[in-house]
């Protein structure tokens, strides 16, 4: 497959090179067309689903194929829109089988072995002719353009599929916000009530006592007194702690550059910094990407048996771009546990992506994304030891 770039305009030579592969393509496409309908009407009879689970990857990865020429051609991105894959052999079947992606990679099929490879075909001959250079010359690309409008027609999903899409994914994370609200209510309250709550019942309790004992027995009413300032004390440091919990006044005191630096700073393993963002961001974003720092760090600290980590923060004036990385021991699994699984959560809500890389023996890679704007000045990039 050729590397040239994509945004760059294909030349007339690079543009015959692509028509050639077309035209190399023409008798796989037919085998995996022909084969993929057998396979279909075998399937009453079981036998056609070994032979799907085999052809369907094919038929997807020529598809795949023609759409990076497609792309190269025109100098633009020629998307694809496939279902996630189960990882089950069955279960994957019946997603591709119920994939629009896939009916429209089964039309294209017809297409490249016709009308396709007649565009691409035209192109080769006429550039074998010595004495048809001219017409080469000056038809090459729009030929070309012609069968790659085609092409990135029939693979692309239209704009009501584009929005099917949208509306499930924000469905989707939607629920996922909810439950993990939900969870966090739940978290703040069992805190509360196992925390503050009792020790202000304690507070009222000997604070109650002392009035009663203040004319009989001063000094234990001044001991009962003393008793409920120190646990006022250890009561309002666990407010903190909720509050903390919540939105970290560092956070807005300082803005996402100083509250991630102060999270380094309480590493017991070195944490290198590299912030490129703007001292000030919205606030629910600032919020969102703190805690996935914290909660990235806290798994470096616990789980990763690390002797350094970074922290990358980086915007582009349009996307937050984030990373936490360690030389730990990896293994890091987004479906165990729920640190992960609520980072994601929280970045979904602002249509962020997160991603893990942690092979066993390391390292450990976080990355995530999320849409943002902002103004305001940029930090230069800093490192603070642990």
């Amino acid at each position: 497959m050729p590397s040239d770039d994509p945004s760059r305009p294909a030349g007339p030579f690079r543009l015959t090179g692509y028509a050639a592969l077309h035209v190399l393509w023409v008798v796989p496409v037919i085998l995996l067309f022909v084969l993929t309908v057998v396979g279909g009407l075998l399937v009453v009879v079981w036998v056609g689903m070994p032979m799907l689970m085999g052809l369907l990857p094919g038929v997807r990865a020529a598809a795949e194929s023609h759409r990076r020429l497609a792309a190269r051609t025109l100098g633009g991105p020629v998307p694809a829109s496939y279902r996630p894959l189960a990882g089950d052999p069955l279960r994957d079947l019946r997603i591709r089988a119920a994939d629009p992606a896939t009916w429209r990679d089964l039309l294209w099929l017809v297409w490249a072995a016709t009308g396709g490879l007649v565009l691409s075909l035209a192109v080769v001959v006429v550039f074998l002719a010595v004495a048809t250079f001219p017409i080469w010359l000056y038809g090459v690309g729009p030929l070309m353009r012609i069968r790659a409008t085609v092409d990135r027609a029939i693979l692309s999903p239209d704009h009501v599929e584009l929005l099917e899409q949208r509306v499930h994914t924000l469905t989707e994370s939607r629920a996922v916000v909810v439950d993990h609200s939900a969870a966090e209510l739940r978290r703040i309250e069992r805190d509360l009530h196992d925390g503050p709550q009792a020790r202000l019942a304690a507070i009222s309790l000997n604070l109650g006592l002392a009035a009663d004992l203040l004319g009989s027995d001063p000094e234990a009413a001044r001991r009962l007194v003393e008793s409920a300032r120190s646990t006022s004390s250890s009561a309002l440091a666990e407010l903190r702690e909720v509050v903390r919990g919540i939105h970290p006044p560092v956070l807005a005191d300082r803005g996402l550059p100083g509250a991630v630096s102060a999270l380094a700073l309480d590493m017991a393993v070195p944490v290198d910094l590299a912030l490129d963002v703007p001292d000030r961001l919205p606030a629910p974003v600032e919020s969102a990407v703190y805690f996935t720092v914290a909660e990235c760090l806290a798994n470096v600290g616990k789980h990763a048996h690390a002797s350094a980590a970074t922290v990358r923060l980086r915007h582009d004036g349009e996307r937050l771009c984030g990373e936490v990385s360690d030389d730990g021991g990896g293994g890091a699994d987004p479906d165990r546990g729920e640190g992960l699984h609520g980072i994601a959560a929280r970045l979904a809500a602002f249509d962020g992506t997160m991603s893990v890389s942690s092979p066993a023996g390391g390292p450990t890679v976080v990355r995530w994304e999320v849409p943002c704007a902002s103004s305001s000045p940029r930090t230069m990039r800093s490192s603070a030891p642990g």
